[in-house]
């Protein structure tokens, strides 16, 4: 079985990318270092197999740099939170591994949402069930099953970012519609009360 050839123009975004990092790893962005590069990039996509990573073709600026800030407040807040607990509890402190499944299933959404997950002191990512789109995020403090639902919440809050910044116009839609449901669902109850 024969695979597809994909496109160099399909191929450009990745290509560009590879070019970049072989000049970060030499430390050397000579024209000539670029081109071997370029050489070497085109190598390894040609002979050897990359499944492609599908692009939405959107991509918000303003979305990525309002979430850019969050995540360096999340960052910083989660970094004090970890040196709290280490002076206030030290071994004592719980941790869980929480199952979250995506709404996405794109590898590269998942593979995003993983990554900023992550990158946040005090969870790590451990486990990516890819064909169900779940992750299993090991996060320290939690307690009981709502402190388990919070991490949960807040990993699907990443998700609806990176959905918002980069996400097909599907996702983006099918998660307008749920802030919509839940937001129906708050003011129903609201009104009961």
């Amino acid at each position: 079985m024969s695979r597809q050839r994909i496109s160099l123009r399909t191929e450009l975004p990745l290509l560009a990318w590879l070019v970049i990092l072989w000049g970060a790893l030499w430390r050397d962005f000579s024209p000539a270092n670029l081109v071997f590069g370029a050489l070497v990039a085109l190598v390894v996509t040609r002979l050897f197999y990359l499944p492609p990573v599908e692009l939405s073709g959107r991509f918000n600026v303003l979305h990525a740099a309002r979430y850019a800030v969050v995540f360096v407040g999340q960052v910083v807040a989660a970094s004090l939170q970890l040196l709290w607990l280490a002076l206030t509890k030290g071994p004592a402190v719980r941790s869980a591994v929480i199952a979250v499944p995506l709404r996405s299933h794109a590898d590269l959404m998942v593979t995003a949402t993983g990554h900023v997950i992550s990158l946040v002191p005090g969870s790590l990512v451990v486990d990516v069930d890819r064909a169900n789109a779940t992750l299993y995020v090991h996060y320290i403090d939690v307690d009981d099953a709502a402190g388990a639902e919070r991490r949960r919440r807040e990993v699907l809050a990443a998700e609806a970012e990176l959905i918002r910044i980069m996400g097909t116009r599907e996702e983006l839609e099918l998660l307008r519609e749920e802030e919509r449901m839940v937001g129906a669902a708050d003011r129903g109850k609201a009104g009961s009360r």
